[in-house]
């Protein structure tokens, strides 16, 4: 899912103010863990466009031309993305 710069940033804002209202974090320089914030969910975003594409490319390679959105598609893409998750060292 692509999420843009304005939604990265309010989900870093709102994960923050949330940390902190709730006492579980104390945050001395807000606007440094904003940036610090920011930057880690823009990884994570980037890191899954990158995953789902491999994915679909690897169910659009099979011969028998799987249809997306049919079951059959569902489970490859699912068994895909585990093993890509896997490779990649993530538990995502």
């Amino acid at each position: 899912m692509k999420l843009s710069e304005g939604r990265i940033l309010f989900l870093a804002r709102e994960s923050l103010a949330k940390l902190r209202d709730e006492g579980l974090a104390e945050i001395a320089n807000f606007a440094t863990a904003l940036r610090q914030a920011r930057e880690l969910i823009a990884d994570y975003n980037e890191r899954g466009d990158a995953i789902d594409a491999a994915v679909r490319r690897k169910i659009t390679s099979i011969k028998r031309g799987v249809v997306e959105g049919s079951s059959e598609w569902n489970i490859l893409y699912r068994r895909y993305r585990e093993e890509e998750l896997r490779k990649k060292g993530s538990t995502r």
